[in-house]
């Protein structure tokens, strides 16, 4: 078991955090503690999740919630830009760092099976 600060997906999950919490400062206050909270709190279990994932033997249950959270994060940001509270490069760097977790996740998920 490695350490789950070394994984891949822990890394590119803390980007992710990390751009998420930028972003959200950003937004108008009516968003910023509707939406925006919930993009926190998604981006927070996703990492929990997977430090969990690596912690466990039957990893399969944490790896699916973790991709669930993955996906709500990525219905909520698509819903910012969509209410124009984000910018369409906004909106594509953090798809992209969406887009790189959900496949290590996949990943992770597949060499299980």
């Amino acid at each position: 078991m490695a350490l789950h600060k070394s994984l891949p997906v822990y890394k590119a999950s803390y980007d992710l955090f990390l751009y998420s919490f930028k972003i959200i400062k950003s937004l108008n206050r009516e968003y910023k503690y509707t939406a925006g909270e919930k993009i926190k709190n998604e981006a927070t279990d996703l990492i929990m999740n997977i430090y969990r994932a690596n912690k466990i033997r039957e990893k399969k249950e944490k790896i699916e919630k973790a991709r669930e959270n993955i996906e709500v994060t990525r219905l909520l940001f698509r819903l910012l830009k969509d209410l124009k509270q984000i910018s369409l490069s906004q909106f594509v760097s953090v798809n992209k760092k969406i887009e790189n977790v959900s496949k290590q996740l996949a990943g992770w998920q597949k060499s299980l099976n």
